[in-house]
């Protein structure tokens, strides 16, 4: 029943409550839908059904006093809701006590008991409403507090995310331990490492296996740098170090992850570089720059040579021409010999030359039709012939052209030199992949692998005659000008040197035709 009458005196609709807390708590049209309801059904249901009855027993006069406290309901403590409900409970008793009054009844015929069971019934009513606001304000206390780690559970997540992508985008091997040295985490750059040692091993195999075990599976030799690792990783220090495992260079970092808060876990992260890269070019700087201090002394060593040779054939000149005839020939020996030092002395110079030279706009066409009568002339005294297969058209290069033409004549004519009569060399030009290249072809012995080893040494030299400062003379001016010289030889099949030259296409760049 949503109401009932004690006595027929004071009436106790219990409709009331869970409509008053639903307009308390909901918006107007709420408010406005639960009073047209409660108005309903205490027609229905009051008896006897009079209009003055069913306003009564609606509690309707009430409503003003609800919607003007519905805001200050919301903005209240738990404490002033309830004070609000039994406020309003309280103006519905009193304004329901006196209406009896009003219309002549009195209460003088109540016995104690009557009175007690009254005052019972309205004792639980204002239990059951502030019951009911204290129930209703946990449940929505703790559906806050739900939403609340919800939303920070997926904040979290997020931020998990994002920082997992960011240790994958690094280039650094990133691996994390907790305090009992099982893996917790590992980023993308880290798991390739693995997978070239290990390549049926996943992420999942990974994560939470103790790091012991991992190092174990790897297969490690090197006894010195694992224990030096496995030192670091028990005592938890922070430690930077360089160590070489299976021939890599590597940057090692380590450094404790201390808790922040009671609870939280502990362990260390290891950040790994590879380095290999980074030593080579540093070895192979060190390199050029011991050679260049070494061809700089050998420059200075040369000219002070250079300078009493030139004086020596000078006086051997002015001796020959008062000395008898019989004499010439050794003369002629002498100065021949004299002539080959000073060769020697000027490509070695050449060779000891800075990176820095003049440079004009060329075409490295011009220059093979310019010294390819010298070629064949050359050529045709050793019974050989000379092929020319150039491209339709080159881009224009920056290029010192004195010493391109020295790079092809020494190319050239060693090629020739390396083959019989009958022999064919090959001046072939190309342009792709943003290279313009110049292959120099010949049908001669070929190399072995020992000697294309050395091919590129300093006065290493296969010739009888010859001085080993022809190709590496080639090399230099080659990578001066930004190029690589690459060979491709066997034995008995020929010789092939490649000199390519890179070269920055443009939309309107200059070639130039054949």
């Amino acid at each position: 029943m949503l109401s009932s009458s004690l006595f027929g005196i004071v009436n106790l609709n219990w409709g009331v409550l869970p409509a008053f807390i639903g307009m308390l708590y909901g918006g107007f049209r709420s408010r406005v839908v639960l009073g047209g309801l409660l108005l309903g059904c205490t027609s229905v249901f009051s008896y006897p059904a009079t209009p003055i009855h069913i306003l009564l027993d609606s509690n309707i006069l009430i409503f003003p006093l609800v919607f003007s406290l519905a805001k200050r309901f919301k903005r209240g403590t738990d404490l002033e809701k309830i004070s609000i409900m039994w406020g309003l409970l309280a103006s519905c008793t009193l304004f329901r006590v006196l209406a009896p009054l009003l219309d002549g009844k009195s209460y003088s015929g109540l016995q104690t008991d009557e009175i007690v069971l009254i005052l019972s019934m309205l004792f639980f009513r204002f239990l059951l409403g502030g019951l009911m606001i204290y129930l209703i304000e946990s449940a929505l206390d703790k559906l806050e507090i739900d939403e609340r780690m919800a939303h920070m559970s997926e904040k979290f997540r997020q931020e998990t995310d994002n920082f997992q992508q960011i240790t994958n985008m690094v280039p650094l091997s990133i691996i994390s331990i907790d305090d009992n040295y099982k893996i917790t985490s590992i980023n993308d750059t880290m798991m390739k490492k693995l997978e070239n040692r290990l390549p049926n091993i996943k992420r999942s195999d990974v994560l939470f296996l103790p790091v012991f075990d991992l190092i174990h599976k790897l297969k490690l030799n090197e006894e010195k740098e694992l224990d030096r690792l496995l030192e670091i990783i028990f005592l938890k220090h922070r430690f930077m170090e360089r160590v070489t495992f299976s021939g890599r260079v590597l940057h090692i970092f380590a450094a404790p992850l201390v808790p922040q808060a009671p609870g939280q876990i502990g362990g260390m992260v290891l950040v790994i570089q590879d380095v290999t890269e980074e030593e080579l070019i540093r070895n192979e700087l060190d390199h050029v720059e011991r050679l260049t201090l070494v061809g700089q002394m050998a420059a200075g060593i040369t000219h002070e040579i250079r300078n009493p040779m030139a004086v020596v054939r000078g006086f051997l000149q002015l001796m020959r021409e008062k000395s008898p005839s019989d004499m010439d020939s050794y003369y002629q020996i002498v100065m021949d010999e004299l002539d080959r030092a000073n060769s020697i002395i000027t490509d070695f110079l050449s060779l000891a030359q800075s990176g820095i030279s003049s440079k004009e706009d060329g075409n490295l066409h011009d220059v093979i039709e310019e010294l390819a009568p010298l070629l064949w002339a050359d050529a045709n005294l050793r019974g050989q012939s000379v092929e020319l297969k150039l491209c339709d058209s080159l881009p224009v290069l920056r290029l010192n052209i004195k010493e391109i033409k020295q790079v092809v004549l020494n190319l050239g004519r060693n090629a020739m030199e390396a083959m019989e009569p009958k022999g064919v060399l090959t001046l072939e030009t190309r342009c792709e992949s943003g290279m313009v290249e110049l292959l120099v072809k010949d049908t001669g012995c070929g190399m072995s692998e020992l000697e294309l080893e050395k091919l590129f040494v300093p006065f290493f030299t296969t010739k009888d005659q010859g001085t080993g400062l022809g190709l590496p003379l080639c090399l230099s001016i080659v990578e001066r000008h930004g190029g690589t010289i690459s060979v491709d030889s066997r034995t008995g099949a020929g010789t092939v040197f490649t000199v390519s030259f890179p070269y920055e296409a443009q939309e309107k760049a200059t070639y130039a035709e054949v």
